[in-house]
Parts: C-alpha cells; sequence; structure tokens
C-alpha cells in the first residue's frame, strides 16, 4: 500500500520534542525523514532520563520512529557540502534551533532559496515576532505564556501547568499541517516558503475558549457555568475553572468507589440537557424533573455544586467501569480517569495501533504511541528509531557519493 507522503524527503534539523514531534508525524505517512544528529552525541534526549544502561532513551525512542539517523559535522567544509546537497535533493528542512541558529550555520532563507527554490523551511520558535521572539522557550514556559496555565488549576490555588505537551508536541502538530498545506500550495506555486509555528501561538490556539470567555467576562462581567458562580464574585480576567467544562455544558470530576485508596478511582461526567430526565432516574432523583428550580439548565446553574454532590452520591456506590456501563445505557456522557498503567494495558488501543509495543536492538521491547490519524488508504506501521548515524553510508550512497568519499569522511571524522 502506498503512503500519503510517498516520495517527500524530509531534512531533518530538530532535536528534543516539539521538531521530533512533527517530523515523527511526517515519517508515519510515508515521508523520507533524515535525521542529522552530531557524531558522538545525538540528540540530547538520547541520553536523557534513561531507564536502560548505554541504550538510547524512552524519550528519545518515543519521537523518532520510521526515521533515518546520519551524523555531520556541518562546521566541516567537507560537511557542509554534503548538507547543501541534501538541501538540494530534499523536499522540507525542519528545524527548532535557538533563534537565528540556521543563519550561523551560513543558511539563510535566501542562500536555501538559491540552492533549492522548492525547499520549504519550516521553524519550531518559542515566541512570533515580537518582544520575546529571541527567548528560549520549554513545554512550561509555553503554557504559561500562551495562557493555558493561568486557566489551569483551582481558583484557590496557583496557576498550573498541564501533563498534556500541549506546548511542545502541540506545536509540532501545528507545524506539520503547515508543511502539508505548504507542500500542498508548492504543487500550484512551484515555489518553497517559509512556515514558523510559535509554541505560544500554538498554546493559545489549543486555549481558544478561555479567550471566548474573556471576551464574555469583559462583556458580562459573568459567567454562570464557571463554579465561580454565585457564591464568588469575578474579577476582570477569566479564572481558573477546576475540572468544570470548556463548553456550555456542565461537567465535572467525581469519586468513584475505592477513590480512597485509587488515586483514579474517578468519573467525568456531564450533565447534558438532553439527558437531565435520565441522569435524575439513574440518581433516583425523579422529583428534579418537573421541579422548577432544576427542570431547567438555567435554573441548574446557580445549583451545580450542590447537584454535582449528590450525583457524586450515586458514583461512591459504584466503580468507574460500573458507572460507565450504567450511564452509557442512556447516552449520559461520562468517561473513566484513565492511568497511564490502564491505557497501556488497554486491548482496544493495542487493536487501533494507537498504543503499539517495539523491539529495539539495544533496549528490547517498550511501548510507545502510535499514529493517532488514521487513513484507510495510507496505513502506519511504527519502525524503530534509529541508532545514532545508523544510516549516513546509505544516505551519502543515495545522494550520489561514492564509498572511497564516504570512507574519506569517516576518516576525517565528518560523519
Amino acid at each position: 500500500m502506498s503512503k500519503a507522503l510517498d516520495g517527500v524527503k524530509i531534512l531533518d534539523f530538530t532535536h528534543v520534542q516539539s521538531g521530533p514531534t512533527c517530523t515523527q508525524l511526517l515519517a508515519w505517512f510515508g515521508a523520507d525523514v533524515i535525521k542529522v544528529e552530531r557524531a558522538g552525541e545525538g540528540d540530547a534526549t538520547r541520553g536523557q532520563l534513561r531507564d536502560v544502561p548505554d541504550a538510547d532513551s524512552l524519550y528519545f525512542t518515543m519521537l523518532n520512529h520510521n526515521k533515518r539517523s546520519i551524523t555531520l559535522d556541518t562546521k566541516n567544509p567537507k560537511g557542509k557540502e554534503v548538507l547543501e546537497t541534501l538541501v538540494k535533493q530534499c523536499d522540507v528542512l525542519v528545524e527548532n534551533f535557538a533563534p537565528g541558529a540556521l543563519d550561523r550555520m551560513g543558511f539563510t532563507w535566501e542562500r536555501i532559496n538559491e540552492l533549492n527554490p522548492r525547499m520549504i523551511v519550516a521553524s519550531v520558535k518559542g515566541f512570533g515576532p515580537g518582544p520575546y521572539e529571541d527567548c528560549k522557550v520549554y513545554e512550561n514556559v509555553a503554557q504559561c505564556a500562551g495562557g493555558s496555565a493561568s486557566t489551569t488549576g483551582f481558583d484557590d490555588g496557583p496557576p498550573m501547568v498541564t501533563g498534556a505537551q500541549i506546548g511542545d508536541s502541540g506545536t509540532g502538530l501545528h507545524l506539520a499541517l503547515g508543511i502539508v498545506a505548504a507542500l500542498y500550495q508548492r504543487n500550484t506555486t512551484g515555489r518553497g516558503q517559509k512556515v514558523l509555528a510559535a509554541m505560544q501561538d500554538s498554546v493559545l490556539n489549543l486555549c481558544r475558549v478561555k479567550l471566548r470567555d474573556q471576551q464574555r467576562l469583559d462583556r458580562t462581567g459573568v459567567m454562570k457555568e464557571y463554579p465561580q458562580f454565585p457564591d464568588t464574585p469575578f474579577t476582570g480576567t477569566v479564572p481558573r475553572a477546576g475540572n468544570a467544562s470548556g463548553g456550555g455544558q456542565p461537567g465535572s470530576i467525581l469519586k468513584c468507589k475505592g477513590w480512597e485508596t485509587d488515586a483514579n478511582a474517578y468519573i467525568y461526567f456531564i450533565t447534558q440537557a438532553p439527558v437531565w430526565g435520565a441522569i435524575c432516574k439513574v440518581i433516583g432523583r425523579e422529583g428534579w424533573i418537573t421541579d422548577k428550580d432544576y427542570a431547567t439548565p438555567a435554573a441548574r446553574l446557580p445549583r451545580l455544586k450542590s447537584i454535582f454532590a449528590t450525583i457524586e452520591e450515586w458514583t461512591m456506590t459504584k466503580t468507574k467501569f460500573e458507572a460507565m456501563d450504567i450511564l452509557n445505557k442512556f447516552d449520559i456522557p461520562c468517561g473513566p480517569i484513565l492511568s497511564m498503567k490502564e491505557i497501556a494495558e488497554e486491548p482496544a488501543l493495542r487493536a487501533t495501533g494507537t498504543v503499539v509495543e517495539v523491539d529495539h536492538p539495544t533496549r528490547g521491547k517498550y511501548l510507545t504511541v502510535g499514529n493517532p490519524i488514521k487513513m484507510s488508504d495510507s496505513a502506519t506501521e511504527v519502525t524503530r528509531s534509529p541508532l545514532l548515524g545508523e544510516h549516513t553510508e546509505e544516505v551519502l550512497a543515495q545522494l550520489g557519493y561514492d564509498a572511497d568519499y564516504i570512507a574519506t569522511l569517516r576518516a576525517e571524522k565528518v560523519i
């Protein structure tokens, strides 16, 4: 079966998480991703958080599947010549260097465009143009600067970052879409272009509902679906809303049987208006169906805390899975709080390729995420991450270099 991005060559100058997320996704769709690394060192994450001695870490392996690795000293004139050849023969260059690093290497946009007018140069940066564009950014910084942290947590506590890597991996996903769009546009224009995904911008895009709420708050001074209503006055900024839903359907995380000893014995429960009657029957509160204080969504808003407390009295008599089985029969929206251990052991996720087991020559078998995007005509096969420089000679031969010259490059430690 052909792959969606068969024939597309990616020159991968990325490291750590944001860029590798992007290029791994492109590799899953069939692009030939050539990861350029420094000889003897490679991507910094190869050795970070290592759990198996002398083997690439899970941090590296889980972000670099389906790629080829070459080592190259780009400061050496011969290494620079190889890099120029790669630029000429590839379709996309992806980088997440510090601002200006690519220019200092001698590969400005103008030089790249001169070598290959069809080349797409895609970059992850912490901030877009503005007062912070030269600042170095990591995951949690992006969450803070993008609006996520200020709106995450409970109103009586500090701002909180989320465990989801929305700054790094979220930006990588945005950049991948930008690259695919640029490749599509190139079919019409014949030209490459620059593609930028700033981490602050990407986090904000994922937090758009909070920007929505800021404008609503500016206009009305109150947000009735937030847990602060009606007891706590609203200030001028969107407050932290705990586990309240981000939409118009009130929701909350409720305890289930076993919560005293199991940190994840909880369920997310949404009091959706169309199934309100079913909710009342399930929890034994049929009287609420016609009671004027509970019969309509507007009437329920000031009483949400007590409503969820009553629902929780019911959920605490059931395990999260027993509650799911009962609630799903009535189309009541809910979801179990699944631990990473439960996710790792879930057979359905293995069957769909969302979680896959990969065999690695030095670390053995390990679990990783598979492609979250499923396409009927472009199936994804997750192959292991490359060893450092594993494909150097193979790639150089494909670029047209003969064996003697490759041996010279190795002898001179260019590769």
